[in-house]
Formats: C-alpha cells, structure tokens, sequence
C-alpha cells in the first residue's frame, strides 16, 4: 500500500509540473502583448511559423484567441503524433520527424522560408518555438542534402553528444539556424515566444536559435566533430563546409550587433524551472518538505542516476522517522548508445538508480521527460523503487545486461514500471522526482 502511495504521489507531482508548463496558458498570456506589438510596429500582416513539440498547442492557443483574425498565414511543424485535429485560420499543419530530421520537415519548413521571404517592414512574423524545433525546422544549406544531415544527426546523437554540442554543429550546416530565420525575415518584425527545453535556457541554444544571434563558431561545430572521433564518418559535404568556415571561405551565421536583430525579440515563456517550482509547491502541500537541487542536471544518465540514488540513501538514513522528503531535480541527460535495445535517458536513468537502490526501503523515483517522449519509445520514463531489482529478477531479467544492452525500455516493460502519459503538449527537458518515507 506505502508503494502504491508514493507511486501515485510521484505521478501527482509530476502532473501539477507539468500544468505549470502548459504551453496555451503561457501563450495565451501574451495575446495583449502580441495585439500591442503588431500596432506599435504599424503592422499590416500577421505570419505565424510555430516549430517544436509544443508546436500545436501553443498555436491553439492564440486561434482560440483574438489574435485568431489578425492572422494572415501560419505554418505549423510538429513532431508525428503532436497534434489533434485541424486549426483555425489559415494554418497549414506539417507532422515530421525527431530527433532525426525527415522529407516532411524539410517540406513544411521550405515553405516558411518562402513565407516569411513575403515579408516587409510592416510584418509581423510570429514566432512560437520549443524543444524539438532543431529536428523539425530542416533546411540543409548549400550542397548538403537530407540524408546527409540525417546521418551527422544520428552520429552524434549515438556518440552521447549533449544538446549545445549537437545544435553547435546543426547550426553551422543549415539554411536557417543560428540567426538564419531571422535574416531570412528581415526586415520584417520578428516576436519569438520561446519554451525552453534547455539547461540555462541560452537563445542561442534552444532549438539551435533560428532568431537569436550565435555564439558559436564553424572552428566549434569542427571541435564537437573531433571530440567524439566523427571526422572519417560524417559526409564529405559536411566536413567540407566546416573547414571551410572555420578558414573564413564562407560567412558565419549572424552575430550579435548584426542589423538583422534589430527588429527581433526573443521571449522565454516557460522552463524547467519553473517546472520544477512548482513541483515543490505540490509535494509541500502534500506534507513533504521540498528540496530543489538543480534545473541543470546533465552528463551520462548511468552516472548521473547513480550520484542521485547515493544521495537520496545518505538523506533517508539522517531524516528523522516519520518525516516525509521530496528530491527535485530538472536537465537533459545523455545516453552513449553501445547496445541495440530500446529505451531512452529516462529509462536508463531510472534502471541505474533502481540498480543503486536494490533492497532499500522508502526511496521511489520517477524520472520521466516533460514531453511525455523519452527518445524513440511511447514511455514519458518509468517509476521505480528498491523493490525493482527483485521484481525483474523473479520475470528473469538483469538490470546489468538491460544497462549493457541500452534495454531500458524492454527492462521496465516487463516490470510494469513504464511511465506512459501520451503526449502533453510541452517540452522543458526531463525531472527526477525522489520521495523519501
């Protein structure tokens, strides 16, 4: 029964986080905002380019407001089984591929191209971006195609590159990240809402910042390259242009003070943190006493789920009886593929720590992502606790050939400890919710 509460207990938190983070009630706050902007700049259209995870619901939230009719064209692009149903207005709805960009993106976004291209001083481009956009905004620059950015992509994702190394690259490969929308915008006004689903929320970073300026550099996409040993396995297309970059033959992406910013504001409406607030908020009013330890939890999720489990054993052996104790904490983990199972951070995070806590009592953690998608499976993440181990043990399976294999997924399938809550709408990275009883 005490299993059942904290199990339940975990879900509850984890659901008022995630309500905290509700991308239409953040963007329906800004309809004023938007409505002021588009008369103070003598706007005579709205376009609107919605890009991300969130992408559907944050565009639902302004065609079931009044700035439902100062619309003049939209174009949504979402990952495959984000979005329900049609929208108002003249908004056109792509589906496409993440992590590993696909045709259907590349589609939908060489028609946002040629939107905002139609653009003129008194436009209005219409910005909603979240966690996901990198993959979903896909435009290859000069000689590099799909396949091409497909395989860099999968590259480095499989080598456990984490989200700034990644989007360093991507940026300096494509047509429109990197401060590329916004040149392509120009000089057009340009309003980006932006829902981070990255650590420390940088512009630059989020959705590898298509309207912000960017800090990094062609010689820092050739780095991440040679850091994880790729430079005789990306395309020659590829590596082409990053050395060439990095020797000034060909131009930068857009730096700050560059005249394409001048008109372009970027506004972060929601984030881990404000995640994870609220999470502590629910579990104090549920008689926890609430600890927050970081929205910047990153590295390899073994390692990581292993530093938490040894944490929260220290804190439960000094808490005194009766006393409940809720461990937050918020990031992006990496996973370095070695194996050929399913799973994803999450999962591996959330089966190291099960591991780690084996045969201890009153610790249960749920490690889920907030988009309710842990890499390439249907689970948000998994909910364990010392009783785990025994559980997978008795059905005949080990955690250390799961972790060996990268079977994280498979592992807590056949536990019953998945984690599946559909689709939510939103994308601030991943939480750890620990409860000690």
């Amino acid at each position: 029964m005490e299993k059942d509460w904290s199990r339940k207990t975990a879900v509850d938190i984890f659901n008022v986080a995630l309500g905290a983070v509700d991308p239409y009630k953040l963007v329906q706050a800004y309809g004023e905002f938007i409505s002021s902007t588009y008369a103070r700049e003598r706007c005579h259209k709205l376009y609107l380019v919605s890009f991300g995870k969130a992408a559907f619901t944050m565009t639902r939230a302004l065609t079931e407001s009044s700035i439902r009719d100062m619309i003049t064209r939209g174009i949504v692009i979402t990952k495959y089984g984000h979005s329900a149903g049609i929208l108002a207005g003249h908004i056109e709805i792509f589906e496409a591929g993440h992590p590993v960009p696909d045709a259907r993106g590349l589609a939908a976004t060489k028609q946002a191209i040629h939107l905002l291209q139609d653009g003129a001083r008194q436009t209005l481009v219409l910005c909603l971006i979240s966690g996901g956009g990198s993959a979903l905004l896909v435009a290859p620059r000069d000689n590099i195609d799909l396949g091409e950015k497909q395989q860099v992509t999968e590259l480095l994702l499989k080598a456990g590159a984490n989200i700034n190394e990644l989007n360093t690259v991507r940026k300096h490969i494509s047509a429109v990240k990197g401060g590329r929308f916004a040149e392509i915008a120009f000089p057009a006004k340009v309003l980006s809402l932006i829902l981070s689903d990255v650590i420390g929320d940088p512009l630059d970073v989020i959705a590898s910042g298509p309207t912000s300026p960017d800090d990094s550099t062609f010689r820092d996409a050739l780095d991440v390259i040679e850091k994880y040993g790729l430079q005789d396995k990306i395309p020659d297309t590829v590596s082409e242009i990053l050395i060439k970059g990095s020797e000034g033959e060909i131009r930068e992406t857009p730096k700050k003070g560059d005249p394409v910013f001048e008109r372009v504001e970027n506004i972060i409406i929601g984030s881990n943190k404000i995640a994870l607030e609220a999470a502590a908020r629910r579990a104090t009013q549920l008689g926890f006493e609430a600890i927050v330890w970081s929205s910047e939890i990153q590295g390899e999720a073994q390692n990581v789920a292993r530093w938490l489990a040894q944490k929260a054993i220290d804190i439960r052996k000094r808490k005194a009886d009766g006393k409940k104790i809720c461990l937050i904490s918020g990031g992006e983990t990496t996973v370095t593929v070695r194996g050929t199972g399913i799973g994803g951070r999450n999962t591996e995070l959330a089966l190291a720590f099960a591991e780690s806590i084996a045969g201890e009592e009153g610790i249960t953690l749920l490690s889920a992502g907030t988009d309710g998608t842990d890499g390439p499976t249907d689970a948000a993440g998994a909910i364990v606790d010392g009783q785990t181990v025994r559980k997978a043990i008795a059905k005949g399976r080990s955690s250390g050939i799961s972790l060996e294999h990268n079977d994280s997924y498979s592992y807590f399938k056949n536990t019953g400890e998945l984690l599946i809550t559909g689709s939510t709408g939103t994308n601030v990275m991943d939480m750890q919710i620990i409860l000690l009883t």
